[in-house]
């Protein structure tokens, strides 16, 4: 295990490293007086556990240990500190251990050993699925559960809208100014402040008993979320189609299952102003995808599956010609007349009704063509 220590006493820096040379398997990788130098260092050196003084000469340990959270998200942080009265505070960046100095040998193998157990926990994860995971369906719906607790019983709906605006940022750093604007559009600035580290504690408070309390990070007027421990429907849409970007004989029935995961749009039942975005990109790559694998399903004359698709496709936007032109085309050629006519009569009398239109030329061409 490689550690580090970050305290601006000498004397507290030589005792802990005395102590430290005595345990098997620690690694003393370097220690430091102030945070710009641990940070350097943090960058370009692999580090297991850092202890962290909570008040370094000039510096402040708490956001020095929500700056190295954001360089490396798995280190283990353990704060060692004459002031007690820091420690509430201190849990706000989930430390693995809290020490009131003076330190003991048997007191720091006891927090050794604890780093080392979960160390040991994620290594073994690292070759199989690890049991504790987060579920989040965002697909039709807005729900997170877990096997071990359930369903995420949300404490407010801004701690959700929370919830579902860190994970659409897929792991990646949210600014708090942004997310003050996109959340709280219509609150006095200090307001919406107060109200997001309401909903930052709501939220995590909700995840803690499905033991994923953690995984909500903040560090330097910003916020994350760590989706290592998650498995998200719209992401793993997404990569999928990414995966199939050709559609072929030995991936057909992949793709084919993959389509049916798509059970509607992104949070399709939540009216988040900063959504609408994301939201029609998503909706975009799947029309694309499953146009594709219909238009496949067509040429190997798999009719009943590209007609499922096409039908599914028609639902979701009814004026949209292509999709339209791509089922009255799977109608013609499995010979189903009855079919063809009444999707014809549909789209032509929507388009009528709604619109004042007439089919595109391209429409009447193919129904003519069937007849």
């Amino acid at each position: 295990m490689k550690v580090l220590l970050v305290d601006d006493e000498p004397a507290m820096l030589l005792a802990m490293k005395r102590m430290l040379s005595t345990m098997e398997d620690v690694e003393l990788v370097g220690s430091f007086r102030n945070a710009a130098e641990v940070l350097a260092f943090v960058r370009n050196n692999d580090v297991d556990l850092a202890f962290l003084d909570i008040q370094i000469a000039a510096d402040n340990g708490l956001e020095l240990a929500r700056s190295l959270r954001l360089i490396r998200p798995k280190l283990g942080i353990v704060f060692t500190t004459s002031h007690t009265e820091y420690a509430l505070h201190a849990y706000d960046v989930y430390p693995l251990d809290y020490i009131v100095k003076p330190v003991s040998r048997t007191r720091l193998a006891q927090t050794i050993a604890r780093a080392a157990g979960r160390s040991g926990a994620s290594s073994d994860d690292a070759g199989e699925r690890s049991p504790h995971r987060l579920t989040v369906r965002g697909l039709g719906c807005l729900e997170a559960s877990s096997k071990q607790a359930g369903a995420v019983k949300w404490i407010s709906k801004k701690s959700m809208e929370l919830f579902a605006y860190l994970v659409v940022h897929r792991g990646r750093s949210a600014a708090k100014v942004r997310m003050l604007e996109d959340i709280f559009p219509d609150m006095p600035l200090k307001n919406a402040e107060t109200y997001l580290h309401t909903a930052v504690y709501q939220l995590r408070k909700a995840l803690s008993p499905h033991g994923f309390k953690e995984i909500v990070i903040s560090a330097q007027e910003q916020y994350r979320i760590d989706l290592d421990q998650a498995d998200v429907d719209f992401i793993q849409f997404e990569q999928g189609v990414e995966k199939l970007s050709e559609i072929n004989e030995e991936n057909e029935a992949a793709a084919i299952e993959l389509e049916k995961r798509f059970a509607g749009e992104l949070f399709e039942d939540k009216s988040f102003i900063w959504l609408t975005v994301e939201r029609e990109r998503l909706a975009l790559i799947y029309d694309s995808f499953s146009k594709r694998l219909a238009s496949w399903l067509l040429a190997r004359k798999q009719f009943r599956e590209a007609a499922q698709m096409a039908r599914r496709m028609v639902m979701r936007n009814e004026f949209e010609e292509d999709s339209n032109l791509l089922l009255l085309n799977i109608y013609g050629a499995m010979g189903d007349q009855r079919s063809l006519h009444i999707a014809y009569k549909q789209y032509t009398q929507l388009l009528f009704d709604e619109l004042g239109l007439q089919p595109s030329e391209r429409i009447q061409q193919l129904y003519d063509q069937y007849q």
